[in-house]
Formats: C-alpha cells, sequence, structure tokens
C-alpha cells in the first residue's frame, strides 16, 4: 500500500494483496473505489494483486486539469505503475469501465503486458450496450419480489425525473445474478469513497476506435448482467485475435463476488497457462 507520482505529478495510491506473480487490476465505474474489488474471489491466493485507486478516485489525488482523466490518459498511469514497481511486464485486469484504459495500454505498450483479463468489459473504446439485450434481461427478472420497484425506477430514470442517484439505487437489483443480503452489502460498502460528479464526463471524453492488441485475451461477461449485458464482452472478444470469450451464466456484473470460485477458476487459469 503505497502512493507513486504518475507522469503529471498525481499522487495516486495502491493497495496491494496476496503473494505471488503480480496482477495490476483497474476498477471500473467510472470512479468506484478500488476496495470493491477485494481479494477478486480469491485470486490473491496465487497473485500480488495490485489494486490501483484511480486519479480523482478513491485515496489517489485530483488533477489540476480535470481533461487528464480520460482512460486515454488513465492508460499513462498503469505504465507509471508499472515503472516504480519496477516490472518489465505485467499481467493487467481491467473491470467493468477500467476495461477501456486496460486496453487502451495494451494496445499502446503490447511489450508490457503478458496477458489481459477484461471481466464485464463495457466494451472496446466506448460503452457498447446492447439495450434489446438488457431490456430482455431485466424483464426475465419479473417474478422476483424487488422487480416492480426496480422498473418503476428505471422507468423514472428514462424519463429524467426524480434524483438519479436514489433511482439508480433502486435498479441496483438488476446489476447482479441474484440480490440478496450479501449482494446488497457488496453494492451498497458504505466505506468505499464516492467519485466526483464529474468524473463520468471526464472519463469518457476519450477519443479513437477499438485498436485489436495481439497478446493473450480473456473477456469474463456474467450471463445476468443487467447493467451492461454480454454483448460488450462479445464484442470485446471478436475484436482481439487471441481472445476468448467466458460467460458466467449465473453472474451478474461482479462474477467474483457472485461465483468465487469458478471466477478464480477461470481467471487463474487462464493467467498461469503456457503462451
Amino acid at each position: 500500500m503505497a502512493f507513486f507520482s504518475s507522469h503529471d505529478g498525481t499522487r495516486l495510491w495502491y493497495d496491494t494483496l496476496g503473494g505471488g506473480p503480480a496482477v495490476v487490476a483497474l476498477p471500473g465505474g467510472p470512479g468506484l473505489d478500488a476496495g470493491y474489488l477485494g481479494d477478486l474471489g480469491g485470486l490473491d491466493a496465487h497473485h500480488t494483486l495490485v489494486l490501483l485507486h484511480p486519479r480523482a478516485t478513491g485515496r489517489s489525488g485530483t488533477p489540476t486539469d480535470r481533461t487528464g482523466c480520460s482512460f486515454a490518459d488513465q492508460a499513462r498511469d498503469v505504465e507509471a505503475l508499472r515503472r516504480h514497481l519496477g516490472l518489465d511486464a505485467l499481467d493487467l485486469l481491467g473491470h467493468s469501465a477500467g476495461s477501456l484504459t486496460a486496453q487502451r495500454y495494451a494496445a499502446e505498450h503490447p511489450d508490457r503486458v503478458g496477458r489481459l483479463v477484461l471481466v464485464t468489459p463495457v466494451g472496446r473504446a466506448a460503452r457498447e450496450p446492447d439495450e434489446v439485450e438488457l431490456a430482455a434481461l431485466r424483464a426475465a427478472r419479473a417474478d422476483e419480489p424487488w422487480y416492480p420497484d426496480a422498473a418503476a425506477a428505471e422507468a423514472e430514470l428514462r424519463l429524467g425525473v426524480g434524483d438519479p442517484a436514489e433511482l439508480t439505487r433502486r435498479i441496483t437489483p438488476f446489476f447482479w445474478g441474484r440480490w440478496t443480503e450479501r449482494t446488497r452489502r457488496a453494492a451498497f460498502a458504505p466505506a468505499l469513497a464516492p467519485a466526483p460528479p464529474w468524473l463520468r464526463g471526464a472519463f469518457y471524453a476519450s477519443t479513437g476506435a477499438a485498436r485489436p492488441v495481439g497478446v493473450p485475451v480473456l473477456a469474463v461477461a456474467g450471463g445476468r448482467d443487467g447493467l451492461i449485458g454480454t454483448t460488450p464482452a462479445r464484442l470485446v472478444a471478436a475484436c482481439h485475435p487471441r481472445a476468448r470469450l467466458v460467460v458466467m451464466a449465473e453472474a451478474g456484473h461482479r462474477p467474483w463476488v457472485e461465483e468465487p470460485e469458478e471466477f478464480r477458476s477461470i481467471v487463474a487459469g487462464f493467467l498461469t497457462e503456457p503462451s
């Protein structure tokens, strides 16, 4: 657990867990405190997890120039972290929006990436959900007790009425494969630092088309992910020539929380298989 200075002098924080070969993990959101990644389903048993707190997030500093928070610019933070850690190359894991930073870094530094893991990615170079798929995934939950309130909140969000933060809280069950006490605790962990309201726009201000990368890539989708669906992961897997797609049928947007053993087996197997 330590600070380091990135390319523009912004002080960034990272946590370390476990032992073994390093895996640098980038959280999603954008703007989620990296603490929500936890130990990634026990992946720290055989790997050292380096959880980067992106700029303006968690314990990291905020740059003077907010335009430096785009995901393309944040790829430069990954390179600064690699240099700080003294690694010739690293395995890189990106969750959700963090997958955009991870893919950009791998495209710009292919010789510095061993393997790339993209967990419920939002897309290749932007958000790419299929709204028809998302509607079907959410409608399939209609027999669950929380559904009427979540569906009403979703309708209000589409109309632009009400408090967006509260409405998003009410539709959160859609994002999980199972809405249980365990997933409620994970979804609403009070200790995690909130993101500044401007960060989302700054993060997605990056420009440029998807860029295939030649390193081995694993794209993991949640079969019941009502936040982003499986389409973005399928697009990601089709984009990169050495990619494979795994759909965890019963999981939502954070599969390591709901199916930790399966997630750990899939990801650890990928990271340790011969090149």
